[in-house]
């Protein structure tokens, strides 16, 4: 029986709304002509029709339109939110751009605008002034607001990143493909830029809001706690690029001690071997065979760390996260000095190597 496969339906930006938004906006302008889709091209020269669910005059300079996202089979969060796009004539041949209700502004440095702009990042801005150069009309003040912006920021990395007000207005070239995982794994890395940017030497990578929260219960910086998600070694190699010296991995046992393994891609369907491993090191410091078949008979590694607790075998902790910071600095050839602390669901410290326990004093 032949299989068929299924294809996914790509999308446009909020970038490539906006874009849309001002063309409809500029054709009512210059024509009177109120439009309910326009033609642009995309950045990569990929035509996109977009529809404009409204166009109005506001006044005879200033004209107010409304796109509706549409990411396709992309999980974004804006899919179906109102890009509303507002034009006005002023002077002089220039375009200014200003953030709307629900976009934000840059409060952050190491991005790719300065403090204080609106985030609508330079790729939009590009897709936007081709669109504009169409018409001869001059200068434009161009304000761009997404309503339910400030919520569905909350849902971003925008309040770590320092885009503070709301949603930044994004895309490379104003086509929305569905997510690929390098796409992903690229999104997390600006992060790193806007830690180095502030100043910090020393950077805390979590996997996951566990060890986000442990990292913070710890003292450190909310500007040096990195997310890095299950790409740990992605991460990893983008701070060696950055000359990163030294960074903390903190993060729930089930995850880091795949990094003992030499795992680090931690994603489950990836690779696992957690429960192999720490029956391993188990073994290592002594634990009996028969206990060791408890542990690889468990579901999950918070299961088996009431087996190494019944033998008293918490030493084992330690070994793996000595494990997994000679594993990560193995990764990246010696160029950044790598210290690791293991926590549980409770937020308990397992485990740390020697290092970091001088270093930070705490334990």
């Amino acid at each position: 029986m032949k299989m068929s496969k299924k294809f996914l339906r790509g999308g446009y930006t909020t970038g490539a709304c906006a874009a849309a938004g001002v063309k409809s906006a500029l054709i009512l302008l210059t024509t009177g002509e109120i439009v309910d889709e326009v033609e642009i091209t995309a950045l990569d020269g990929t035509i996109l029709k977009i529809p404009i669910k409204n166009v109005e005059k506001i006044s005879d300079d200033k004209i107010c339109a409304e796109v509706i996202k549409f990411s396709g089979d992309d999980p974004d969060i804006t899919n179906g939110a109102s890009v509303f796009t507002t034009i006005k004539k002023i002077s002089g041949d220039k375009i200014i751009f200003r953030a709307g209700i629900g976009v934000g502004h840059i409060t952050k440095a190491g991005l790719q605008l300065p403090i204080g702009e609106p985030a609508i990042n330079p790729k939009p801005r590009e897709l936007i002034r081709n669109v504009a150069s169409e018409f001869d009309v001059g200068g434009l003040e161009i304000e761009i607001s997404i309503p339910n912006g400030v919520e569905l920021a909350k849902k971003t990395l925008n309040p770590i990143l320092g885009v503070e007000g709301g949603l930044s207005i994004i895309g490379t070239t104003g086509v929305l493909r569905p997510m690929s995982e390098e796409a992903f794994k690229n999104s997390l890395v600006p992060q790193i830029d806007v830690a180095i940017a502030a100043g910090f030497d020393e950077l805390i990578f979590v996997p996951g809001k566990i060890g986000e929260t442990i990292a913070k219960k710890l003292g450190f910086n909310d500007g040096a706690i990195i997310q890095t998600s299950n790409f740990i070694g992605f991460m990893l190699e983008a701070a060696a690029e950055r000359n990163v010296t030294k960074i903390i991995l903190c993060g729930h046992v089930g995850k880091l001690i795949k990094v003992a393994a030499g795992i680090f891609h931690t994603h489950n369907r990836v690779a696992d071997g957690r429960l192999e491993t720490l029956a391993a090191y188990s073994a290592a410091e002594g634990l009996q065979s028969s206990e060791i078949q408890k542990i690889l008979s468990s579901n999950t590694t918070e299961d088996a760390a009431q087996i190494i607790s019944a033998n008293n075998l918490q030493r084992v902790y330690k070994k793996i996260a000595q494990r997994a910071s000679l594993r990560a600095e193995r990764y990246v050839f010696g160029k950044i000095k790598i210290s690791t602390i293991l926590v549980d669901y409770a937020g308990n410290i397992l485990g740390t190597d020697a290092a970091i326990a001088v270093d930070t004093k705490i334990f």
